[in-house]
């Protein structure tokens, strides 16, 4: 099975299930994903965001979902909570679709290690 298919089949399946358990079954795109990622990784779960917070929020999840990759590496927490990254390695330049296969092979990853899909 060609890697490309695989990850369009996790994909669905992740969108699936996320949609069902966090929209009611409206199918979440892919910032809405990033948006719980960072959520998850803030640990904040029932508490309103402002503005401001929801874009950092989304940060800290690219963050989180590049770390593998080696772009970004976790540094410290600050008093508040906010994990914090450095930059190891800027991302080369990317076409959209290019972009986008990048942050749903690292989404798919990154709910594959913690067994929410198979």
């Amino acid at each position: 099975m060609s890697r490309d298919f695989k990850l369009k089949e996790r994909w669905e399946v992740l969108v699936l299930k996320l949609s069902d358990q966090f929209s009611d079954g409206d199918p979440l795109e892919l910032d809405g994903i990033i948006y719980l990622i960072g959520v998850q990784e803030k640990g904040n779960y029932h508490r309103n965001y402002k503005k401001d917070d929801k874009i950092n929020l989304m940060h800290i999840a690219i963050c989180k979902l590049l770390e593998p990759y080696c772009y970004y590496e976790f540094e410290y927490f600050d008093e508040e909570g906010w994990p914090h990254y450095i930059v190891k390695e800027n991302l080369p330049p990317l076409k959209a679709g290019e972009q986008s296969v990048l942050m749903k092979e690292a989404i798919v990853n990154y709910f594959l290690e913690r067994e929410y899909i198979l």
